[in-house]
């Protein structure tokens, strides 16, 4: 038998948002010793990652980075955007999630996400303004 829930991830604009300890406690709370934990986010402009958990420059270094990559459609770079329909963070962070996951795969043992030492589980908003994200969780058997 699958178990399934949703989680609500609360954003206030763009970066690396880790809710590993919610994702486990989801685990812990099934029963299941052991199994496939699948994640879905909800939503075209963030994404989810498995990412260094253990030095915040990891994430502030990522974000930095996505932001040279794919900056604002203000930027005279990004002139050849069409799609502003909600400003000019918008095509970029429809640009963003189609480069960086919308689900992701967590093997489960003795109850437990088989995570390495160092890693958690990222919402990766590409937002300015703040936003309440679902992210399906399914653990099956």
């Amino acid at each position: 038998m699958s178990r399934q829930t949703i989680l609500t991830v609360e954003t206030r604009g763009p970066g690396l948002y880790e809710f590993t300890d919610e994702v486990q406690a989801f685990v812990r709370a099934s029963g299941e010793a052991s199994g496939l934990l699948t994640l879905f986010v909800r939503h075209t402009s963030c994404s989810l990652l498995i990412q260094e958990n253990a030095d915040p420059d990891v994430q502030r270094d990522l974000d930095a980075f996505f932001r040279r990559l794919v900056p604002s459609a203000d930027d005279p770079a990004m002139d050849y955007l069409v799609h502003r329909a909600e400003g000019p963070d918008d095509m970029p962070a429809h640009i963003k999630a189609a480069l960086t996951p919308v689900s992701l795969s967590v093997p489960v043992m003795e109850g437990r996400l088989m995570l390495g030492t160092w890693q958690g589980i990222y919402l990766f908003e590409h937002r300015q303004r703040p936003h309440r994200r679902e992210v399906v969780l399914h653990l099956s058997p």
